[in-house]
């Protein structure tokens, strides 16, 4: 034996029949003989749960009952990566929820870090046996990589204010963002992608349908607790005589920019080679999730969909995407300026009147000020400096008391200059690889997949001025399944090229 491993053969069928002849040298484990395995361990337990109530009382058998479900998603996650991706897409989209509805002090939120951690750390286990390096050579994953060392190098960021804010602000910068080369190894199928926007699909309309709920129905018990456990909140989430929805999200900010992305996704599909009944399909889920998104009164979401569907029309201007144009202009112009007694939308009317917003107003004056300290601090004060973490370990420090209110202002104060330049270059980067993929792009699934992420990341780069639209879950993790999914459209459309007798095999997987 030419070393150990662990193969799942059903697990990736895109393996080259060279990957195929090294997995025969390993430990090949089945899905009969991982299933034979499973029922002993679950026989070995129930005995072992029985002997430990009937002894010792119910707390030993809960106990055991609880390793030897650790254990198995343990190995789940080590053995079966695509079951561990669609876990991690699962628990960033409800995280909150769980947590919410738990109400307990343990960490929810680290459990995150673990599950991450555990899938990385069966992504490097993988490398060792079959290396495969190809998901770096691409300038998308150069300049991640570049992100993530610079804020590495944070750690030794001589205005720093306090260390310990480092520490707890970089899990979700750096660990977070290597789900990116995850992705980029384990989607390797046509079959496997849709099965992942599917899931996507069916989250986001299970978000707005809370939102709803919410609106017309009512907040949970739940819910109103954590509404009115903090007066901050209230001024917040409650204006002008209703309460802001925010579905299974902290806040309605993170809701409106899942419910955009949701939409952004539907319209990029229905460019595809789809049939009209998908289609209408489509259509109706994006029609569900916007409606939803006004329930949350976010005005910064509101101009992100005119904006990615502008995009769009660049992408494909032609006659009929022009008086598509013109009619929707004059559609969404009248929406604006139009007399109405529906606060929903007024507040939306309000997004595109901004020098009338005085919490616009506010923020830019904030900005006004900080830009001094930017321009004399080009490292920044400290990854962490701003918000929760700059009040808890440097409470007395300048950039403790500022309200970032904005992605890139953050990344400004915290990483100064020439982390707003990097991160910036980053963005760019992935807006061009999308842009140059989309053109060259052959096969019409792979280039309306490809279309979607784009319009995605265009306009949550847009939102991330006026908010922070990417420290929240599930978006912190769903935006580098995006960036992902940009090359691995490009990579499957070449492969399919080089190769036209694997494309049936790859669609239909």
């Amino acid at each position: 034996m030419s070393g150990f491993k662990i193969h799942i053969a059903k697990e990736d069928d895109s393996l080259s029949s060279i990957e195929r002849a090294r997995a025969a040298h390993g430990f090949e484990l089945s899905g009969k003989r991982f299933m034979m395995l499973l029922i002993g361990v679950l026989l070995i337990a129930g005995l072992l749960v029985a002997v430990g109530i009937a002894k010792f009382g119910m707390l030993p058998g809960l106990a055991v009952i609880g390793g030897l479900v650790g254990i198995l998603i343990l190995y789940t996650l080590l053995t079966y990566q695509k079951a561990g991706i669609v876990l991690l897409l699962t628990a960033a989209y409800f995280i909150m929820l769980v947590i919410n509805v738990a109400n307990v002090d343990f960490p929810l939120g680290t459990t995150m870090d673990a599950l991450v951690g555990i899938l990385l750390l069966a992504f490097i286990l993988r490398q060792k046996f079959q290396r495969n390096w190809e998901m770096l050579r691409n300038p998308i994953s150069i300049m991640i990589m570049i992100w993530i060392s610079y804020n590495l190098l944070q750690a030794l960021n001589p205005d720093a204010s306090s260390r310990m804010a480092w520490i707890y602000t970089v899990r979700s910068v750096a660990l977070f963002m290597l789900t990116y080369f995850l992705f980029m190894y384990k989607i390797r199928t046509v079959g496997f992608i849709k099965f992942l926007l599917k899931l996507w699909l069916a989250y986001c309309l299970f978000a707005a349908l809370w939102a709803f709920k919410q609106e017309y129905i009512g907040l949970a018990g739940f819910e109103f607790r954590s509404l009115t456990s903090n007066p901050i909140n209230i001024d917040l989430f409650f204006i002008d005589g209703r309460w802001r929805k925010f579905s299974i999200f902290p806040d309605p900010v993170t809701f409106s920019y899942n419910m955009v992305a949701g939409a952004l996704l539907c319209i990029g599909l229905i460019m595809g080679p789809i049939s009209k009944t998908k289609k209408w399909i489509l259509g109706v889920l994006a029609f569900i999730f916007l409606w939803a998104m006004l329930f949350s009164g976010t005005r910064g979401a509101y101009v992100l969909v005119p904006a990615g569907v502008f995009m769009l029309i660049v992408l494909n201007f032609n006659r009929n995407m022009l008086l598509l144009a013109i009619v929707g202009a004059i559609g969404f112009g009248t929406l604006i300026v139009m007399p109405t007694e529906n606060k929903l939308i007024k507040r939306f009317q309000t997004a595109f009147a901004p020098a009338e917003d005085a919490s616009f107003n506010v923020r830019a004056a904030n900005q006004k000020k900080i830009q001094p300290f930017i321009l004399s601090h080009p490292m920044g004060g400290g990854l962490g400096a701003t918000g929760v973490w700059g009040q808890r370990f440097a409470p007395e420090s300048m950039l403790a008391k500022f309200p970032p209110d904005s992605g890139y202002v953050r990344v400004a104060v915290e990483l100064g200059w020439i982390g707003l330049l990097l991160f910036c270059i980053l963005m760019f980067t992935i807006l061009r690889s999308g842009i140059l993929n989309y053109y060259s792009i052959k096969d019409p699934t792979l280039k309306s997949i490809g279309l979607s992420m784009l319009l995605i990341a265009f306009a949550i780069n847009i939102g991330n001025y006026p908010q922070e639209a990417l420290v929240q879950f599930p978006m912190n993790i769903y935006f580098y399944l995006v960036a992902a999914l940009i090359n691995i459209t490009k990579q499957l459309d070449i492969a399919q090229q080089e190769n036209p007798l694997t494309s049936t095999v790859h669609h239909a997987a």
